[in-house]
């Protein structure tokens, strides 16, 4: 009786006479560190299933380079070989092995014939993975039984078309997956292994992309922190805050939203005894204090935020080749921005998918090729060499529950069914948050590992994004006096309420001769958002208006009242802050198309609030104001 399938020679020959990757000294590593010789655990087990013809079984935390160990080290430790890389999640029945007529060469016949999966017949040796392994459904799980017990698929035999190991891969938290591999006919054909952190090279990977940085203090700092803490903050998510930090960005953005909410670093307290020590049992945030440790470690600057924040990951992202989340509430204008900005950055509008109606089989499927295979068919507008945005919108309101599993590959792999995507240039997922204005949103949860996919996680808040200046481009004046009342006549709730797409719903209203009311959002049972209107029609009928286009209409009286305002007090009066509060909340068009009055009242201003306009401004509103600035000095000669 067989109870085992034959142990065949490794075609790869001894694999302590496989290749040794070369050391390239960096500054954390000047020399190659003891660990990088022998090769990490992870490491010195892919070896040892590849020697012995065994089937490996991988479970580890999310973000400890699992599956990165596996795509750099095989290329490199065993030239030639290739790995195949098939994200369970993804597979259904048909993308492995499926039943089709193909004609016979011998008797010229259609037989019905078993086909593989084309990147299982690569031509050459290959080594297969299969990731996140616990997320495929019940008949993908009886599948893999068969590869990982026989390396066999249906009628195929895998080492006879070149594979030379069999990995599975996955969290086994039931957090993060929904399953066990429970199957003892499967269990007892594959070796099993248990990764933490300190089995894989990811700290070398880390010293080898940042080369001119030495992380040691970085990794003293990690390795502190209490076990909690380091598997929030993984190796995945460290290099993620890393990221930011060499972009002059933020740390905490590299931290990944969790259900809408940024990722804190909390230490779990104490639970002491009785009512005794309760200050040590309180949980203690140490997010903060870790973030600007690392910052410090590396010489670089931990801003709270920076100008024009939205547009500035955008182009990063273009530049860097990452995939980021922008959260926000609706309205606020995300989706128009990103789009702009890729266009401007590549030339060309950015591959647009909206996740309530799609899913991954709306993008790649698999298909019958005349060889006698099957091959993964793209949709049309993933293929091609030019540069590609990839946006996918309402990113947390998916079609299907498994959507979010399924994107893990492309948002961490850049590929589909195994098949890179060509020329993809950055990924940018949008989404609304879980609550807003005490209003739960139909969205998705999602976990760590599903968050922890992108580089940076931005909590979008509707100053973020410069509506305002296509608004005043599209619609003229009416815009500049709908902005007004927004920024000055409705307190913070209110401007909640009034996002920028019901901002362009009441001006086209209001240009169609329509009652204001039917343009605020309606909550039902005749209630509106809760937002007075006669302000604004006041502005719209001309009974109250003031702002920069009306203070430029008597520059003269204003200029007079200002000098009379500087000579009365340093502080200025009440027409000093209503100049100040024109100033502060115009847009760059309007400042500039009135230069030469901003520059004749400026002269009047208070020292103190001239100052503010050139502190946490845009790029834009600063060269403003410089050249505002100077052109005041012109006159003051004059």
């Amino acid at each position: 009786m067989s109870i085992a399938a034959p142990v065949q020679q490794n075609p790869l020959g001894d694999p302590q006479k496989g290749a040794r990757r070369p050391w390239r000294s960096n500054a954390t590593y000047p020399k190659r560190p003891p660990g990088a010789e022998t090769g990490v655990r992870l490491e010195q087990f892919i070896d040892a299933m590849i020697a012995m013809g065994q089937t490996g079984q991988v479970f580890g935390e999310h973000g400890i380079g699992k599956t990165s160990t596996f795509l750099s080290y095989i290329p490199e430790r065993f030239p030639g070989t290739r790995v195949i890389l098939v994200p369970a999640a993804n597979l259904t029945p048909d993308d492995l092995l499926v039943n089709a007529p193909v004609r016979d060469p011998r008797t010229g016949e259609l037989a019905l014939t078993q086909l593989i999966m084309r990147q299982l017949a690569p031509g050459e040796p290959f080594v297969l993975l299969i990731d996140d392994s616990l997320q495929a459904g019940d008949t993908i799980q009886s599948q893999l039984m068969q590869v990982a017990c026989d390396w066999t698929l249906g009628e195929h035999d895998l080492r006879e078309l070149g594979c030379v190991g069999v990995f599975l891969t996955d969290n086994e938290s039931l957090v993060e997956t929904s399953a066990r591999r429970s199957d003892l006919a499967v269990l007892d054909r594959m070796v099993t292994v248990r990764l933490t952190a300190n089995d894989t090279g990811w700290r070398f990977k880390l010293a080898e992309r940042y080369r001119d940085w030495d992380l040691t203090e970085v990794y003293r700092i990690w390795a502190a922190l209490v076990p909690e803490l380091r598997q929030l903050l993984s190796p995945r998510t460290l290099q993620h805050v890393l990221d930011c930090a060499r972009a002059g960005l933020p740390l905490a953005w590299g931290l990944p939203l969790v259900n809408g909410h940024r990722l804190r670093l909390v230490e779990p307290g104490d639970p002491g005894d009785g009512d005794r020590k309760k200050e040590s049992r309180k949980d203690r945030d140490r997010t903060d204090e870790t973030l600007d440790r690392i910052a410090a470690a590396i010489g670089c600057a931990n801003p709270d935020t920076v100008p024009d924040p939205v547009r500035r990951i955008l182009r990063t992202a273009i530049r860097e080749r990452w995939a980021v989340l922008l959260q926000g509430p609706p309205g606020c204008g995300k989706t128009e921005i990103t789009k702009q900005v890729a266009r401007e950055e590549t030339g060309r509008a950015p591959v647009y998918f909206s996740l309530p109606v799609t899913n991954v089989e709306d993008l790649c499927v698999p298909v019958l090729t005349p060889d006698g295979t099957l091959d993964t068919l793209l949709t049309r507008s993933l293929l091609g060499p030019e540069p590609k945005v990839l946006v996918w919108d309402e990113y947390n309101r998916p079609k299907d529950k498994s959507t979010f599993a399924k994107l893990m590959e492309v948002t961490q792999e850049w590929s589909l069914a195994g098949r890179p995507i060509p020329n993809l240039r950055a990924q940018v997922a949008l989404q609304n948050p879980p609550y807003h204005l005490g209003r739960k949103l139909l969205v998705s949860r999602n976990n760590v590992a599903q968050a922890s996919r992108f580089t940076v996680s931005y909590e979008v808040r509707p100053e973020d994004i410069p509506a305002n200046e296509w608004l005043i481009a599209t619609y003229g004046e009416i815009a500049e006096t709908m902005l007004e009342w927004w920024k000055t006549d409705i307190d913070d709730e209110g401007r909640d309420w009034i996002t920028k797409r019901t901002l362009e719903r009441l001006i086209k209203l209001h240009r169609a001769g329509q009652p204001l009311q039917s343009g605020l959002i309606y909550l039902g049972d005749g209630e509106y958002a809760p937002v007075p209107l006669t302000k604004l029609e006041a502005r719209l009928t001309e009974q109250r208006v003031i702002g920069l286009r009306e203070i430029a209409r008597d520059v003269d009286g204003w200029v007079a009242r200002l000098a009379a305002a500087s000579e009365t007090s340093t502080e200025g009066t009440d027409d000093t802050d209503a100049v100040h509060q024109v100033f502060s909340n115009a847009e760059v068009s309007q400042l500039k198309r009135h230069l030469n009055v901003v520059a004749r009242l400026l002269r009047h201003l208070p020292p103190k609030l001239r100052a503010t306009y050139l502190v946490g401004q845009t790029p834009e509103k600063q060269k403003f104001w410089v050249t505002a600035l100077a052109r005041m000095a012109e006159l003051s000669r004059d």
